[in-house]
């Protein structure tokens, strides 16, 4: 964003600017072309010595911005958040008027709490008065006085949302002698806001009046004023309503006082005999947080004064908390409190004022990277005052203890510790990347959006938060309840979360969850319940190695702990030997499959939430692997073919070894190296061992033919093995003989494997076709000179000189470049085993869009590597479909035009390497292919992307991805609708010209189709990996690939043709417009054109329905229907 001109001129100008901002003003605008020219400077000038400033500038860059760049797109950044001065002014000019506004609202009547007639019908009191009944009485005396607080005086409030605090204190003379008890003071709070918002909900300067909860705290409504007119979305002042800071003693507010009687609170009419009254920190922090307000600003103002780098630093530091979605709902990290903790730091000289924005902000993730505030807290209270609590205290009454400047207050006081934890998490990773100088720290630490579903491996929602009343009943909690005024969602949350975080203690690293949000309200409907939260969602981020293990081992039998172990697990816990010998409480999870074990959390989830906090099944909505359907294999619900792959690949090792103790061969096997996506993993639908039934095909001496009356038999594909063999000076020197020898070796590997092995063999030409364990494999010799002979030209003069020639480049392509890529993406499974099934999903996506022909099967799978060699700012994926999801968000969002993608493959490429990459590509940017993959051994030709995407199929790919990517993330998002993933997978066809639909018994993948048909015809094969002695079946055989090599042939200059080739029943035909257009009358390029005259001449159009008869002819058996969508043609 930064970078780019465009943004910063626009940043200077601020978003009013009209694009001819200049002409409105009548003074002549500057000619659009002309650049601007650089300053004329004098001899002098230009070889000044540079400043101490100058220097103290140099420095700083050096030490500490990995580049130049770094420092300047911070500063356009800031240029972009921070409030302009014109606005300012209608700000002040707003906040003038209100003030005047507040300060004639007329006086009311004395009357008790609960009698509230005296409020226009218009207004409905802002709080959830539950009990109803309660003792005081109220009246409304005009403001005492009125303060701006909060980052609008500071300076540090930051764009797109500009939000004014006002401070509203409330009169002495309205407040009894015991309001701090049983809600009073709340009650009348939210009274005095009603008042307000009933006068001035009348008056023509706001655009809106609402009430709102503070940081989504139902004990704190706000009022929420908005502008008239065009200026309504630059700002909202939020009115709070407070008390004078000595109105009530501070030793009632203690953490470990009670101010809510439970009598009051069950509507009991005497308390209990002798039963104690429990402390209710929450509810007293929330008052005292009020009273001191004023006393906060000024010990910001006073941390700020001579610190320019603070502002910075919290602009950066707000940025970065809102992309990782930390800064908004209950409990959570605020800009307020990131005010506070730089405030701290520079208290405790972990920062000093001289700091820049960028040391403010790397000094303040460092602190909380290391300083876990959930064990031990922080205090901005300057000594030991024996009149406060002490920091113990806090840490009985909550989770995570940052105490404010009079020792009282907790500012984390809603924060959960797991909140706390994932914000610790974050800063971990982001230090990580500032030091990491293959990274583009800015673009990734303060560009890039965390949303839930791409940040966590696995995330599940509660549907029904309702359901949490139950839970607090489960979990004796009502003292908790009375604490948060009986919001169950507050009082439940962190149990839940500390629940699941035990259960899942070895299996994940981070256990979050989002913040409950009560969004805004109109002043004359009901506040919210609490159960208007919506759904809450949980975030997994697992620890890969322990993530899918199916044993949960516990304490031994005779151990104290046993018990302990046993209660938490109910009745899964069972009593096992182990190998050791020791007998031990023990949990054993179901799982046969690869994908089934990944799902083991959501096991443990769902069975913890029902034993211990009474919440049913029904009411979790597991979305962690909702879209590895779309990649499973065959009818039974079995796994996503990881195992399948696994075998595919045991049976190529014992094929190599085999091959390579082949005795009586000439020369030796030197190495052997499959190349098929299949031995690396990444195949959308690894093959299946099968053996032919022989009534379903024809018979020809050794082998099977499809037979015309049956349908089209299951696809077998080979998987392609290139055999090198050894040098020797008896190779020939000519291309041609070398062929003939190849094609020797292709007889003999045949033979011998017949004779040593008993393997049924197919010798061809080119390859030798071997039947194993139900695979067919493709064997292809190797010659490592020969692409050096096929480089070999000999020019006019006579001369003999080496150059790549097209031969020689798909030959190298195939016997050097893609064993190695298989071999490093081979590697890369082991390290990260969701690798392989992630490529399936986004190759299984783009087929689905009927792109597969357009851009290779290589580059997809370098595509999904880059996300997990370079994840940051995530964690590299540990579930294939939080691997999907940052795959289409690469494709949208990656500057594919102005930027190489560096895949750094077994980190072959160091930081030099990287930018003299960017810098050639940048000097030959018009000559490169459209997408630009560079690898350690392709740094400068980007080979798997040379010939395909086009400009347009990238393009075309790039707005898919996105839309997916939106609609997926919605869906996923809403577990109360009909989350039908597929919808994705579904590819638009009203985009095309002509759709040529299929008769599904000629398709032989018909059953890797996205939505599988309801009834499947047999194929003529069956399951079986030990046949032996066999005629050898069909190969490499589907007759729609067939049909449209032969469209693209005849029609290529006409039309191009679109087709999944995983099971797809539809071509889908799109016009060529350059095809369309009149030619003069030539004989020789009459093909599929008809004569007409145009102006009286003769020329040559297209004749499109003998194109259409034509499809159906060249399809004859294979195509059911041609339907010719002639309302879109624009021809």
């Amino acid at each position: 964003m930064a970078s780019s001109p465009e943004v910063a001129e626009e940043a200077e100008q601020g978003p009013e600017a009209p694009a001819g901002g200049a002409v409105r003003r009548g003074k002549r605008a500057a000619p659009a072309a002309a650049a601007p020219q650089p300053a004329k400077l004098s001899r002098a000038e230009l070889y000044k010595p540079p400043t101490s400033e100058e220097l103290t500038q140099l420095k700083e860059t050096e030490d500490l911005f990995h580049s130049s760049l770094l420092r300047l797109q911070i500063e356009e950044l800031l240029k972009e958040v921070t409030l302009k001065e014109k606005k300012k002014k209608k700000i002040d000019a707003f906040l003038h008027e209100i003030n005047s506004l507040l300060r004639a609202i007329p006086e009311t009547p004395e009357t008790e709490l609960t009698d509230q007639a005296w409020l226009s019908k218009d207004v409905k009191v802002p709080f959830l008065q539950v009990p109803f009944n309660v003792k005081g009485k109220f009246r409304f005396v005009p403001p005492a006085e009125l303060k701006v607080v909060g980052s609008y005086l500071l300076g540090t409030c930051i764009r797109p949302e500009i939000n004014v605090d006002i401070a509203v204190t409330m009169p002495r003379e309205i407040f009894q002698d015991k309001d701090n008890l049983n809600q009073r003071y709340h009650r009348k709070r939210a009274l005095y806001l009603s008042h307000i918002a009933q006068h001035l909900s009348k008056e023509k300067l706001f655009g809106s009046v609402k009430f709102a909860y503070m940081n989504s705290n139902h004990l704190k409504p706000i009022l929420l004023l908005r502008p008239q007119g065009k200026d309504e979305k630059i700002v909202t002042v939020r009115l709070h309503a407070c008390p004078y800071s000595d109105l009530f003693k501070p030793s009632r507010f203690f953490p470990t006082k009670n101010n809510v009687r439970t009598a009051w609170f069950m509507e009991q009419s005497t308390p209990k005999e002798g039963a104690t009254e429990p402390p209710t920190p929450h509810y007293n922090n929330s008052i005292l947080c009020d009273t001191v307000m004023l006393s906060h600003l000024h010990f910001l103002s006073n941390a700020a004064t001579d610190f320019p780098g603070m502002k910075d630093g919290l602009a950066l530091l707000k940025v970065w908390l809102n992309q990782r979605q930390l800064s908004k709902g209950l409990g959570c990290f605020s800009g307020f409190l990131v005010s506070m903790l730089v405030a701290y730091l520079l208290m405790k000289r972990k920062i000093v004022k001289m700091m820049s924005g960028y040391q403010v902000l790397r000094s303040t993730l460092q602190f909380l990277a290391t300083t876990d505030l959930s064990v031990t807290g922080i205090s901005l209270a300057k000594d030991a005052d024996p009149s406060v609590p002490v920091l113990d205290d806090f840490h009985q009454a909550f989770e995570v203890v940052f105490v404010d400047p009079s020792g009282l207050v907790n500012l984390c006081a809603d924060m959960t510790a797991s909140k706390y934890h994932q914000v610790q998490f974050e800063a971990k990773c982001s230090m990580e990347i500032l030091d990491d100088r293959m990274v583009d720290g800015f673009q990734v630490l303060l560009m890039t959006q965390k949303p839930m579903l791409r940040t966590f491996d696995h995330v599940f929602h509660l549907k029904h938060v309702s359901k949490l009343q139950s839970t607090c009943k489960k979990m004796q909690l009502l003292n908790e309840l009375m604490d948060q005024g009986g919001n169950y969602v507050a009082a439940a949350l962190p149990f839940i979360v500390s629940l699941l975080a035990r259960g899942l203690s070895q299996r994940a690293q981070l256990v979050a969850h989002s913040l409950p949000q009560v969004p805004e309200w109109p002043i004359d409907a009901e506040p919210p319940k609490h159960k208007d939260v919506g759904p809450l969602t949980f975030g997994l981020l697992f620890v890969p190695e322990f993530a899918a293990s199916m044993l949960e081992k516990g304490p031994q039998a005779d151990h104290p702990e046993a018990l302990e172990f046993r209660t938490f697990w109910g009745e899964k816990s069972e009593l096992r030997r182990f190998q050791d010998g020791s007998i031990c409480e023990a949990v054993v999870w179901e799982a046969s499959t690869a994908c089934q074990k990944r799902l083991i959390p959501e096991q443990i989830i769902r069975h913890l939430l029902k034993l211990h906090a009474d919440i049913p099944e029904s009411s979790i909505c597991y979305t962690g692997a909702l879209l590895e359907s779309v990649i499973r294999t065959g009818k039974e619900a079995g796994g996503t073919g990881e195992e399948a792959m696994v075998s595919v690949v045991c049976s190529y090792d014992d094929l190599s070894r085999k091959l390579w103790n082949l005795k009586e061969l000439p020369l030796t096997v030197t190495a052997v190296q499959g190349v098929h996506p299949a031995l690396r993993y990444t195949d959308v639908f690894p093959p299946i061992p099968m053996k032919p039934i022989y009534s379903f095909h024809n018979r020809s001496k050794h082998f099977l033919l499809p037979s015309g009356e049956k349908p089209c038999p299951a696809y077998i594909t080979p998987l392609r093995i290139i055999c090198h063999m050894e040098g020797s000076g008896q190779w020939p020197q000519d291309k041609g003989a070398i062929k003939r020898i190849k094609a020797a070796f292709h007889l003999q590997l045949a033979e011998l494997l017949r004779q040593q092995h008993q393997l049924v063999c197919r010798p061809a030409v080119t390859h030798t076709d071997v039947y194993k364990d139900g695979y067919v494999f493709r064997l292809q010799v190797a010659y490592h000179r020969e692409p050096l002979i096929l480089k070999e030209v000999v020019t006019p003069e006579g001369m003999w000189k080496y150059q790549d020639t097209e031969e020689s480049r798909q030959l190298e392509l195939e016997t050097l470049h893609l064993p190695y890529l298989t071999s490093s993406l081979h590697g890369l499974q082991q390290l990260h085993p969701v690798f392989g099934s992630t490529s399936r999903l986004a190759k299984r996506w783009i087929s689905a869009q009927l792109l597969s022909d357009s851009i290779s099967e290589e580059c997809v799978d370098l595509l999904v590597a880059f996300l997990f060699l370079h994840p940051a700012p995530f964690t590299p994926p540990s579930s294939p479909q939080v691997g999907f999801l940052r795959f289409l968000n690469l494709l949208a969002t990656f500057d594919w035009k102005n930027n190489p993608l560096i895949v750094n493959l077994n980190t072959g490429l160091t930081d030099s390497d990287c930018t003299e990459i960017k810098k050639k590509f940048i000097a030959a940017r018009t000559h490169l292919p459209v997408m630009f993959l560079a690898t350690p051994k392709d740094q400068w030709s980007s080979m798997w992307t040379r010939e395909r995407p086009s400009a347009q199929i990238l393009q075309r790919l790039v707005l898919l991805a996105s839309e997916s990517l939106r609609a997926l993330e919605e869906q996923l998002m809403d577990p109360l609708g009909n989350q039908d993933v597929k919808m994705v997978f579904r590819p638009p066809l009203d985009f095309y010209d002509v759709l040529i639909h299929l008769n599904p018994n000629q398709i032989p993948r018909l059953l890797e189709n996205v939505d599988r048909p309801v009834k499947s015809v047999s194929r003529g094969m069956v399951k079986n990996s030990s046949a032996m002695n066999i005629l050898f079946p069909v190969v490499d055989y589907d007759p729609v690939q067939l049909y449209l090599h032969e469209l693209r042939n005849a029609f290529d200059d006409l039309a191009l043709f679109f087709y999944d080739k995983h099971g797809g029943e539809v071509i889908a035909v799109l016009w060529k417009p350059l095809g369309f257009q009149p030619q003069h009358f030539k004989v020789s390029s009459m093909r599929g054109r008809k004569v007409t005259t145009l102006n009286n001449e003769l020329v040559c159009v297209p004749n499109v329905e003998a194109i259409l008869e034509d499809f159906e002819i060249l399809g004859e058996g294979l195509v059911k229907s041609v339907e010719a969508r002639t309302e879109k043609w624009t021809i």
